[in-house]
């Protein structure tokens, strides 16, 4: 199947966490990060549906490959799993497939978006970098961000208001538009993840989709202090 023109979510998060010169991903939790973007994709496309209970159930409602491998892997690891799984759980999974970030950045690659290089660290240790080549996607990535959040649009399209909540989780918005700036738009973008500037199928999927990501970024410090799970 070709490759969509169209970038998946999860892309356009690892193409606003990667630094452009360096390659680097300046997000402090990039599979986390990736991982609530693939189950925020789902979501919109209504592969899998969670429910409205306090666990919140993930059920698989369409298991059809898409022709995209980290989504298909993800929609076969859903669709083969023996029992039900909740929103925090499958983060957790879909977290720890083994090199996720690698992966995507590979799919960026294949798109022309940034290159594959390895540099030094500290003049011993080789690590895989992605510089920027085609600045034109992320541009095009921010201006949606930038006309989200510095207008007061009442209708912003379902994947640009999910893409607002991901960047925002992972601290991008600051990271692309300057701390300053991003504080004095602090209550759009609050309107923007709590879903007033959005319908009501959006809101649940952003406010599914946060819950994953904050699930995910507090996974270090639990496992650091011994919890089991």
């Amino acid at each position: 199947m070709a490759k969509r023109s169209q970038l998946f979510l999860y892309e356009e998060i690892m193409l606003l966490a990667l630094r452009d010169e360096q390659g680097t991903v300046a997000t402090q939790y990039p599979t986390q990060v990736i991982a609530g973007a693939v189950m925020a994709e789902l979501l919109l496309d209504g592969r899998v549906a969670v429910d409205g209970g306090r666990k919140q159930w993930v059920d698989l409602k369409n298991a059809a490959a898409v022709g995209d491998p980290v989504i298909d892997a993800c929609l076969s690891m859903i669709g083969s799993s023996p029992r039900r799984r909740s929103l925090k759980g499958w983060l957790e999974r879909l977290s720890n497939v083994k090199k996720l970030t690698q992966k995507v950045a590979r799919q960026l690659v294949d798109r022309g978006i940034v290159r594959a290089e390895q540099d030094k660290v500290l003049f011993i240790f080789t690590r895989n970098v992605y510089p920027q080549v085609n600045p034109l996607p992320e541009r095009k990535i921010v201006e949606r961000l930038r006309d989200a959040v510095f207008s007061d649009s009442s209708a912003l399209p379902a994947r640009t208001a999910v893409l607002v909540a991901l960047a925002d989780a992972a601290g991008l918005l600051g990271r692309t538009f300057g701390r300053g700036e991003v504080r004095q738009r602090r209550k759009r973008i609050a309107g923007i993840v709590s879903g007033s500037a959005t319908g009501r199928a959006t809101k649940e999927i952003i406010e599914a989709q946060q819950a994953a990501v904050m699930a995910a970024a507090i996974m270090p410090a639990i496992i650091a202090g011994g919890a089991s799970h």
